[in-house]
C-alpha cells in the first residue's frame, strides 16, 4: 500500500487535498457563518457550465468554469445588494439557467465525455500539475487575505450595520469574498465533484463551529478538518477502491457526528 505514494499522481492527489481542504474550509467559514451554504451549492452548479463549455471548445474545462463562475457570484452579490428579491432566489435563477446551458452545452458536443463524470462526482486522482499551480497560487491569496481581509469578513459576517458604520467598504469586500469563494469552489471540483462540493464547502466549518468558542478558533479548526478528512479520506478511498470525493465527504460527516455529540454532552454537564 505504501508504495502506491511513490507514484507522481498520487503526490499530486496528496498535494491537491492539503491545498483544497485548507482554502475551501476557509472560506467554508464565512460560507457558514453568514448563513450562505445555499449559495455554495448555487455556484457550484454554476461551474457546471463552465465546465461543459469548455469541454465542448474542447479547451481546459477548469479555466472556462472560473471567469463563468466568478461572473455568477458577482451577479447573485450585485442581486443581493440592489435588488428587492431574495438572495435565495436569485441563486435559484442563476444556478438553474447555467445548469440549463451545461445541459445544453453537453449535448452539442459530439460523443459521450467521460471529463463530464470526472467533474460531476471527482476524481482526485486525475489532478494535472497545472491544476496544482492554480491551486498553489489561490491558496497563497488566501494565506493573504487571512492578514489583510479576515478581521474585516469576520465583522461584517457578525454585524454587517455596525461594520458599514465603521466606514469598513462592506459591499467591496463582499464582491471579494464571493469571487474568492467562487474560485476555491471551482479548483476544489476534482477533488469532490459539483455534486458533493457544497458540502465540502460547509461540513468542516459547521463541525468546527461546535467545538470552538470564538470565530477565529471555528476559521482555524476548520481548515484542520478540511485537510485531515482530505487526506484521510484519500487513504480510505485507496484501500477500500472506493471513490475518493465521497470517501472524503463521508469522513467529514463522521467528524461532523462526533463534534455533534461531543458539544451536546458538554451542554449537559
Amino acid at each position: 500500500m505504501l508504495e502506491v505514494f511513490s507514484y507522481e499522481f498520487m503526490q499530486r492527489a496528496i498535494i491537491a487535498g492539503i491545498l483544497v481542504g485548507f482554502v475551501a474550509s476557509y472560506y467554508g467559514s464565512f460560507v457558514v457563518q453568514r448563513r450562505m451554504s445555499f449559495m455554495g451549492s448555487g455556484l457550484a452548479h454554476t461551474a457546471f457550465g463552465g465546465i461543459a463549455l469548455g469541454l465542448l471548445l474542447e479547451s481546459e474545462p477548469l479555466w472556462i468554469a472560473i471567469p463563468f463562475t466568478v461572473i455568477v457570484s458577482i451577479l447573485i452579490t450585485w442581486i443581493k445588494q440592489k435588488a428587492k428579491i431574495s438572495v435565495d432566489t436569485s441563486i435559484g435563477i442563476l444556478f438553474s439557467v447555467s445548469v440549463a446551458l451545461g445541459i445544453i452545452f453537453i449535448s452539442l458536443k459530439e460523443g459521450y465525455s467521460v471529463d463530464a463524470f470526472t467533474y460531476l462526482f471527482g476524481s482526485i486522482l486525475s489532478v494535472n500539475p497545472s491544476d496544482l499551480w492554480f491551486s498553489s497560487i489561490v491558496a497563497l491569496i488566501t494565506i493573504l487575505t487571512f492578514f489583510n481581509f479576515w478581521h474585516k469578513w469576520a465583522y461584517a459576517s457578525f454585524d454587517v450595520e455596525l461594520a458599514s458604520a465603521d466606514r469598513h467598504k462592506v459591499q467591496k469586500d463582499n464582491y471579494l469574498l464571493s469571487i474568492l469563494i467562487a474560485i476555491s469552489i471551482v479548483i476544489s471540483i476534482k477533488l469532490v465533484g459539483i455534486v458533493l462540493i457544497a458540502a465540502f464547502l460547509v461540513v468542516p466549518p459547521a463541525a468546527a463551529k461546535l467545538l470552538s468558542k470564538t470565530f477565529y478558533q471555528m476559521t482555524i479548526l476548520s481548515v484542520l478538518i478540511g485537510v485531515f478528512s482530505a487526506l484521510s479520506g484519500l487513504y480510505l478511498s485507496l484501500l477500500m477502491d472506493i471513490p475518493s470525493g465521497a470517501t472524503i465527504i463521508l469522513v467529514q460527516a463522521l467528524i461532523f457526528v462526533i463534534a455533534l455529540l461531543f458539544s451536546t454532552l458538554q451542554k449537559e454537564r
